[in-house]
């Protein structure tokens, strides 16, 4: 027999699930959405309160809440020959993390053993600190290692410009340090499971958001000996494993055939992206894939030699990789057009063949 939620149910469940977004007016949000008093929704906060799951911090109407960690739990790990990350997995993390949903166990069971594994196999250093904190909407896992730093060992490895060259490159997939013994696919779909994936090493934060339409690179605050993952996921996300293979693999042998490209990683401070040395490191190992996706979010210009360098000149040397812009603009789809006609487009006239959200390079047809 299915069990059905009271009222009030509901409305616990949601403040639960929203106060993070809005920890000092989530008593009028709750009532807005349910249209019932500030009142009643301020008798669910306090039995909230009292019975652990929210901390509350002020008075009156500079009362703020937040979702209290009901477990934490951490350890260090020392790399040393046999430290095994489905031992550590089994043993511990998912002991920490307690009882999930069958769905969200199967994605930190992936996530946490990626990342342990890439520890152990990649950071040159000697220890591995884990942290497991949990609340009632969310779990949080830290994998924090004492070694080289991802972007910097990727960077010499690969013999890349810097490590925002690195975080580009990482962010298409594909890539390892180690071929022989990895595919390089670990951290490109660990980062689309989680509701947030960062990594902070060196000096770059690299951060992938679900929902968002990129993947970002910023500038830490302080240079960062190591590597440090974050990974948060709502305790009941509908997401699975699967969905988020599906949506990249194709074909029989589910081979890993699609990749979105960041285009604005390739960009240094206020740089515009014109030249067809940019073009090609953002081309850099596409040819990998089969389709290829340039995500232009927060990019409103792109000059003629770094469009023609991918979308004509690439394009026609790889006829079968299906190139796609992505939240391209007016300016950047002109672009665009002028590179695949091989015609110079007149400036005043804004005129484009292209969609107005999806754009389709070479044999490919125009996406609707």
């Amino acid at each position: 027999m299915t069990r059905v939620n009271s009222p009030g149910e509901n409305v616990r469940r949601f403040i639960v699930e929203q106060v993070e977004k809005h920890p000092g007016n989530i008593a009028k949000v709750a009532a807005e959405h349910f249209k019932i008093t500030r009142q009643a929704v301020n008798k669910h906060l306090q039995r909230l309160t009292a019975e652990g799951y929210l901390t509350e911090t002020g008075h009156t109407r500079n009362r703020s809440y937040k979702l209290a960690a009901l477990s934490t739990w951490e350890r260090t790990y020392q790399i040393v020959p046999g430290l095994a990350e489905d031992v550590v997995w089994t043993n511990d993390v998912s002991q920490a993390l307690g009882q999930l949903p069958d769905n969200a166990k199967d994605i930190w069971h992936h996530g946490f053993t990626e990342m342990f594994n890439n520890a152990i196999d990649h950071s040159d250093g000697k220890s591995i600190l884990v942290t497991v904190t949990k609340t009632a909407a969310s779990a949080n896992v830290i994998v924090e290692d004492d070694g080289v730093g991802i972007f910097r060992k990727i960077q010499s490895r690969l013999g890349l410009l810097d490590e925002r060259h690195a975080i580009l490159e990482l962010s298409k997939g594909k890539l390892t340090t180690d071929p022989k013994n990895h595919s390089g696919e670990g951290i490109f779909f660990t980062s689309r499971m989680f509701d947030s994936f960062d990594i902070l090493s060196g000096g770059s934060f690299f951060t992938h958001q679900h929902g968002k339409p990129q993947d970002w690179m910023l500038e830490a605050s302080r240079e960062r000996d190591g590597t440090t993952v974050f990974m948060s996921l709502n305790n009941h996300t509908s997401r699975t494993t699967k969905k988020v293979f599906d949506a990249y693999v194709s074909g029989d042998d589910f081979d890993f055939t699609k990749t979105v490209v960041p285009v604005n990683l390739a960009r240094y401070g206020t740089d515009n992206l014109v030249s067809r040395s940019q073009a090609k490191r953002v081309l850099a190992r596409v040819e990998l894939f089969k389709t290829v996706v340039f995500d232009f979010n927060g990019v409103d210009y792109i000059g003629q030699a770094f469009s023609d360098e991918i979308f004509r000149v690439f394009a026609n040397a790889h006829p079968d990789i299906e190139l796609l812009a992505l939240h391209a603009d007016s300016e950047v789809k002109r672009m665009i057009a002028r590179a695949r006609s091989g015609k110079v487009m007149a400036p005043e006239s804004g005129k484009s063949t292209i969609d107005e959200q999806t754009v389709g390079v070479g044999k490919k047809q125009e996406q609707k």
